[in-house]
Formats: C-alpha cells, structure tokens, sequence
C-alpha cells in the first residue's frame, strides 16, 4: 500500500489547454479525486494545520468546495455548510456579489447555517484571482462567522487571490502551485 506521504498531488491534476476559452490552462482535480489514495491524501493536508484549531464547521463552495469540504468537515469532525450560487438554497438565504471577467454573479448561504462567533473554515479547489472566496468570506462574515481560515488544493499565484485573502486578514492555506497561470 502507497503512503499518502509518498502521493504526487500535483502530478495528479490534469491540465486542459484552451478550456473554457483560449489561453486558458484549466486546472482539472476531477483525477485527482477519482485516485483513491490521492483523494485521501488531498483531504489529509487541506485539514493538517486546522486540527489543533476549533472549528465548528467548514463552508464550501459549489461545486468542487463541496466535495473536498465535506471530506475536511468529517476528518474535523464538524459540521458542512454550503456556499451556493444564487437561487440554489431551499430556505431564505443571504447573497454577496462578485465580479467575474464579464459582469457580476453572485453567491448565497442559508442565513440561519452558522452561529454568532462560530468558528468556520473556507475550502475550495482552487485559488485564482479570489472573486469567489473573498465574496465567501464577506458572507459567512456578515452572519457574523469567525472565519479561522480558508483551504484550497491549487493556488494560482500570479492572479492574487491569495493576497486578496490577506488583505481581509484570512490565512489562506494551499497544497499545490501552478506559476504562471
């Protein structure tokens, strides 16, 4: 049996050219996830720095953020909520804008999902310019969260999604960078 210590993370993303548009490299974890012991390896190091932490729940974004963050919230042995797109959650729900290249969208959580003071946990696949998780962060701070910190498995470091992070004072966490993208 393979150690997850001995798991090439990185080498387990596959890169799509030119998806969604041209110059694009998309950064797939779709086979990343399908690797057992990658998968399993994955959700180890996403949690690593947050087990001595309290955290009550860990919030994440659709669509990747929700199969990645379920795992973190049963390896921290707390609760899910899910950051949805608008229109997507049953009961009433708070929205936050942010931009995309082309206009704006926005992202919603169940306004009743976390507690005064709750200590949270981001988590998504990845980290590009931060639209999305600096709007994630906005929500869960306007039901008043405490977010302790925010996970992602692939950083994109030259779009600054991370430093968007920093400037809201959100320690950002990563497993795998891809420069130049």
């Amino acid at each position: 049996m393979t150690s997850t210590k001995d798991i090439d993370l990185k080498g387990l993303v596959r890169t799509i050219p030119d998806y969604p548009k041209p110059g694009i490299m998309f950064r797939d974890i779709t086979t990343l996830l399908g690797h057992a012991s990658g998968f399993k390896a994955c959700v180890e190091e996403l949690v690593k720095p947050f087990h001595d932490q309290r955290v009550e729940s860990v919030a994440g974004i659709e669509a990747r953020g929700f199969i990645l963050g379920g795992a973190a919230a049963d390896r921290l042995h707390c609760g899910f909520v899910p950051i949805r797109k608008k229109g997507k959650l049953p009961a009433k729900a708070i929205g936050q804008d942010y931009e995309l290249e082309y206009g704006v969208d926005v992202i919603e959580v169940h306004e009743d999902a976390l507690s005064i003071g709750e200590p949270v946990l981001l988590v998504d696949d990845l980290i590009a310019t931060g639209g999305t998780a600096v709007a994630a962060v906005k929500l869960l701070r306007q039901l008043k969260a405490e977010v302790i910190g925010a996970a992602f498995v692939i950083d994109l470091p030259d779009l600054g999604g991370r430093a968007r992070l920093a400037e809201l004072g959100v320690e950002c966490h990563t497993l795998i960078s891809f420069e130049g993208d």
